[in-house]
């Protein structure tokens, strides 16, 4: 990787960009597979699944023994440590929950909210290059907290035909049986409009690649809410002097074995610690099995030299990342500076991988820049907070004139009669 020194701000929004795709025939494309599965169900999801997973499917549910047969292939050790995961992503979800309190505005007049499971969400898991059995718990154990009544999961399978045994042993774990092979579009279009076997859900969570993304987008003009937009994955390290160039460079590449889309920038006020990290990259690429995937995805990457903290974190902050890793001496005054991030590692001994297996935050977090105004899946991600109100006589004298004279000004008349006949019967003691 090349080492960019002291670039002025001017070069910033250059450096910054994120590797792009042409994705001039996806919209169309995408388009095309939503229609076919809406119109057809089933039928059409099997034969995309025939042509994209190269598999032949005779039903899209996982039953009752394929469950039974992932327990037995899934090691103990590994189970073991799903459990680890399980625990620490449901107490730190479980302490989300909100408690709305009753908030009188003025005498007689009461507003409060009501946090509400939504009753029907759809978790996508990809399939690709790894099977993503940590996303499982990630989405599905927060919408178990939550008390979402149908929960769906849809997954490619296999070339032999079947999910991922660790996927299923942890879709088991997390509460969640109602499991499906079908990836891709195929599997956002499944959710967004139900078929035969995939029931329709009313807001549909997960990562994807360009086309699940691009699919997600399109539904949810219309069809299904969905999490948030999202891109190729990231990582930023912001380090100095005092950081340990071996595990930085570990963190940029754990970002690279992603994708070949992934991007892993380094921000450090330290250029001896930039070519120690660039030695350190060379050194533990090659022991990667994915190494392939990684070199690739730096090429796209960068080691950045800059002034000072200061124009680190403006950089951080502008870049907006995924994933923002701090390993400084004063990590935690730099992190009171974070603007724009999804998830924050602090320290030298906190990887990414830690918030992506088992610390207990979740992992499916915004990205692309979209960090400066999306938050990553939490708990409300699976609720809707209904809100109430409740008016004694006292309460329709001190706001009933305003609202007459408020709904007046809009011309709105019918606005200011609903109001006016409570008060003037408020004020002749009828109610």
């Amino acid at each position: 990787m090349n080492i960019i020194y002291i670039p002025e701000r001017s070069a910033w929004n250059d450096l910054l960009k994120r590797p792009t795709k042409d994705a001039k025939d996806l919209n169309n494309l995408v388009a095309g597979v939503l229609a076919d599965v809406r119109a057809h169900g089933d039928e059409a999801v099997l034969r995309y699944e025939a042509q994209f997973d190269h598999v032949e499917l005779s039903s899209l549910r996982v039953d009752d023994a394929e469950f039974a047969e992932a327990e037995t292939l899934v090691p103990a050790e590994l189970k073991e440590a799903l459990q680890l995961a399980h625990d620490n992503i449901y107490k730190f979800h479980a302490a989300q929950r909100f408690q709305g309190e009753p908030c009188e505005v003025v005498q007689g007049v009461t507003c409060w909210q009501k946090s509400v499971a939504i009753e029907k969400v759809g978790l996508y898991i990809p399939g690709g290059t790894a099977p993503l059995f940590s996303t499982v718990l990630m989405l599905a154990v927060p919408a178990k907290i939550a008390g979402c009544k149908e929960i769906v999961l849809c997954t490619p399978p296999q070339r032999d035909g079947k999910v991922h045994p660790a996927v299923l042993v942890a879709a088991r774990l997390s509460g969640v049986t109602n499991v499906f092979k079908a990836g891709g579009v195929q599997a956002i279009g499944a959710m967004a409009y139900g078929t035969e076997s995939v029931p329709k859900v009313y807001k549909i969570f997960g990562p994807g690649n360009q086309f699940v993304m691009c699919a997600k987008q399109q539904v949810s003009l219309h069809d299904a809410a969905i999490d948030m937009p999202a891109g190729p994955s990231e990582v930023m390290v912001l380090a100095d002097a005092s950081a340990n160039a071996s595990f930085v460079a570990a963190d940029l590449l754990s970002q690279a074995e992603h994708g070949v889309d992934s991007q892993a920038l380094l921000l450090t006020t330290s250029a001896d610690l930039a070519c120690r990290v660039a030695e350190e990259l060379e050194r533990q690429l090659p022991l990667l099995p994915r190494n392939e995937i990684a070199r690739e995805a730096l090429k796209h990457s960068k080691l950045i030299v800059l002034r000072d903290e200061a124009e680190m974190m403006d950089m951080a902050n502008a870049y907006a990342p995924e994933h923002l890793i701090i390993e400084t001496a004063d990590y935690m005054d730099l992190a009171a500076r974070v603007v724009n991030a999804g998830s924050v590692f602090l320290g030298n001994l906190t990887p990414e991988s830690a918030g992506d297996y088992a610390s207990g935050t979740n992992h499916t977090l915004p990205t692309n820049g979209y960090a400066t105004a999306y938050n990553g899946v939490n708990l409300d991600s699976y609720m809707r907070k209904v809100t109430f109100q409740h008016i004694t006589s006292e309460g329709v004298k001190k706001i009933g004139p305003a609202v007459e004279l408020m709904a007046a000004g809009e011309n709105l008349d019918a606005h200011r009669m609903a109001m006016k006949l409570r008060r003037e019967a408020v004020e002749a003691g009828k109610v």
